[in-house]
């Protein structure tokens, strides 16, 4: 396997790193400026400025839509490998990659229409989601059930003539606070009669649909991440042609597994991207401040835990790009012990490293003055989001046991 970066990749990358240096790194402090003055003025849930002004710039630099490989549609789009680096810088500021359309969950979403939406269906949400006129939020979540089983999904999408008619109550909505979120992806049965596997489908839903009640936003550790958002929805007959199903029905659970294996990989690359910038943060701090006569830095236990750093970043930034290497040349469903085990590994690496870095802070760690409470609170989501990690630890270890397997005398 070959993992060195292209000379196209070496280009945006650099291209990506002074776009960095010159407009994301000085405008952190000015979006923190512009989200408290939204809030103060009474709504948070608006766009953030400074994001909508260098959108443009990104574009012009062609920094935009890498994500999506082997599209007619956005033939800028990289493979899986080449899209790791730049992922992975993105990754650096938590609200970098709307900069540059990469945010999930659009990808993911761009993504499903991408692969399984018909040219009709395309035509109407993907080029509005490529050019970056409008949000999206994917709906599959579930309160009342424990949804890191998706064949638990209550949400009915019932046929009714030439409509579905969706009816349930969905939470973690990641991104239906944006006012201009003007489409959901929704997973619901639509057979539960079905086997466990084909009672599911995913049905486009426009957000202005009449019976949609956005109940409430869902902050994480304290953050209600606006104007972006994690949402419970409330869906109450809400009716949507035919027409709007993806793919076909029963085949949800189909859908979902190829949309959320690019969508790991997305964040684990961006997480490695974030523990970069934490142990870049960690030494800084250590070699600025002193404790009990010499340099923070001086001190042994952070010497172990620099080295520990590197050596835990490097080792996940490696299966990363194994795992897209795979994705690349063999397939999502080959490579998904891969996935399962970069989307264990990253999270908690990275976890471990900002934790390390807030303490190298002190109290200023965990205040807004730093930006690594507001990581540490992003990351550990991960490990929930998209699969906890006792899901994903099961595949990794059924595969493992399959290699094996005997046959016990009867």
């Amino acid at each position: 396997m070959d993992f060195s970066y292209s000379p196209k990749v070496e280009n945006l990358r650099a291209e990506l790193m002074r776009f960095f240096d010159a407009s994301l790194y000085p405008n952190e402090a000015v979006y923190q400026q512009q989200v408290r003055r939204n809030r103060a003025a009474g709504n948070a849930w608006v766009p953030v400025q400074v994001i909508e002004d260098l959108k443009p710039l990104a574009r012009e630099r062609g920094l935009w839509n890498l994500f999506l490989p082997k599209s007619s549609r956005a033939p800028q789009g990289l493979s899986n490998l080449e899209y790791a680096p730049l992922c992975e810088i993105m990754g650096r500021v938590m609200w970098a990659p709307e900069v540059f359309n990469c945010s999930a969950p659009d990808t993911g979403n761009m993504e499903t229409l991408e692969r399984y939406g018909s040219d009709a269906q395309k035509d109407r949400w993907l080029e509005p989601l490529l050019a970056g006129d409008i949000r999206s939020a994917f709906l599959m979540t579930e309160p009342a059930v424990a949804s890191s089983d998706a064949t638990n999904i209550q949400c009915s999408v019932r046929r009714d003539g030439d409509d579905y008619v969706i009816n349930g109550r969905k939470w973690f909505a990641s991104g239906a606070g944006d006012p201009r979120c003007a489409l959901y992806i929704v997973m619901g049965k639509t057979d539960p009669a079905a086997p466990t596997h084909q009672q599911q489908s995913m049905v486009l839903v426009p957000a202005n649909t009449p019976g949609i009640e956005v109940i409430r936003p869902l902050p994480v550790f304290g953050y209600d991440d606006a104007p972006h958002g994690h949402m419970e929805i409330e869906l109450r007959e809400v009716r949507v042609p035919v027409g709007n199903l993806l793919l076909g029905e029963g085949r949800g659970f189909e859908i979902a597994q190829g949309r959320l294996g690019p969508g790991r990989i997305h964040h684990c690359m961006r997480t490695i991207g974030v523990a970069e910038r934490a142990l870049e943060l960690l030494c800084k701090r250590v070699q600025s401040r002193e404790a009990f006569g010499k340099r923070i830095a001086d001190h042994s236990v952070w010497h172990e835990r620099i080295a520990e750093a590197r050596c835990m970043i490097e080792q996940a930034r490696l299966l990363t790009l194994k795992a897209a290497y795979l994705m690349d040349t063999v397939g999502n469903k080959v490579a998904r012990a891969e996935i399962a085990m970069i989307k264990v590994v990253a999270p908690n690496m990275a976890c471990q490293i900002i934790d390390w870095a807030i303490q190298a802070h002190g109290g200023a760690g965990v205040t807004e003055d730093f930006p690594l409470a507001g990581l540490y609170a992003g990351i550990r989501t991960l490990r929930i989001a998209d699969g906890p990690d006792e899901v994903h630890r099961g595949t990794i270890a059924r595969l493992e046991l399959a290699k094996h397997a005997i046959r016990l005398e009867q």
